[in-house]
């Protein structure tokens, strides 16, 4: 059997009784044993999957390492489970394990500092898709921004298809994994920086002056940019629309909105 394909799309193949083949998701650690030892080193885990009903015995102790580092913990049925470990011997426990470490917000900000440019930073509100992830990431790099802020709970983190979806940009760009978004955007306005939420009712956006210490928020799939966001945000921008569809996907909106405000920093005039 030629397993070559099986290799597309972020995950590697198993091999399981009969020749079958199953596929174990890339980032996955799996077994209580491993996912311990995980947890005691320095590498970034995006969120602990527990098999639903299953808080006994020795992942009692997988809870609370995983809490104490502030790493979500997701309950799952078992199916989901087997699943992402290739039907391996899991015995309840997975971690998803991150691409790359994570940064504070503050690590974005001094990068700006280092380069002597106004801050130029992303904020994504809840975009679950890793693809949808990995492009916007690529979108910020090539604009010139300085860093990515990403919520914890309930959005995509540094997985291997957000990784593959950026092209090479997660390398180049920092990324830090907040608890809440909210809290994220004080800190930014107390550093300085104007913070716009990209929505359909905002202003059009090449209208608005964005030639400052700016941070652009994108939301959610479905939902957009949350309520409490957009009344913490500065300013609402939104891109006029021509055609019949009035939405863009939220990594196509993040390439329009970022390059013209690239456009503006660089040109020196809105």
């Amino acid at each position: 059997m030629d397993n070559r394909n099986n290799y597309k799309h972020g995950r590697r193949p198993i091999k399981r009784e009969g020749d079958a083949t199953r596929e174990v998701a890339e980032g996955i650690v799996y077994g209580r044993n491993q996912v311990r030892e995980l947890l005691k080193t320095d590498r970034a885990v995006d969120k602990i999957y527990l098999r639903r009903g299953d808080r006994e015995g020795s992942v009692l102790q997988i809870i609370a390492m995983a809490s104490e580092k502030g790493i979500p913990i997701v309950d799952v049925e078992r199916e989901k489970l087997d699943s992402l470990c290739g039907y391996g011997n899991h015995q309840g426990v997975a971690a998803m394990a991150a691409e790359k470490e994570y940064c504070e917000v503050a690590d974005i900000l001094k990068i700006a500092e280092e380069r002597g440019e106004d801050p130029f930073i992303v904020i994504l509100d809840g975009v679950e898709d890793p693809y949808n992830l990995g492009a916007v990431v690529r979108c910020a790099e090539c604009a010139g921004a300085h860093g990515v802020i990403i919520p914890k709970r309930r959005a995509a983190g540094l997985t291997p298809a957000a990784a593959k979806s950026s092209a090479g940009a997660l390398e180049h760009m920092a990324v830090a994994k907040v608890v809440n978004i909210s809290a994220a955007i004080e800190e930014l306005q107390a550093a300085g920086v104007w913070v716009y939420a990209a929505e359909a009712d905002g202003d059009e956006l090449y209208g608005v002056d964005m030639n400052r210490p700016a941070a652009f928020v994108f939301g959610s799939e479905g939902r957009g940019v949350s309520r409490l966001v957009c009344e913490k945000s500065d300013y609402k921008v939104s891109i006029p629309m021509y055609g019949k569809v009035n939405s863009m996907n939220v990594s196509t909106a993040a390439a329009v909105v970022l390059t013209e405000a690239a456009r503006q920093k660089h040109s020196g005039i809105n």
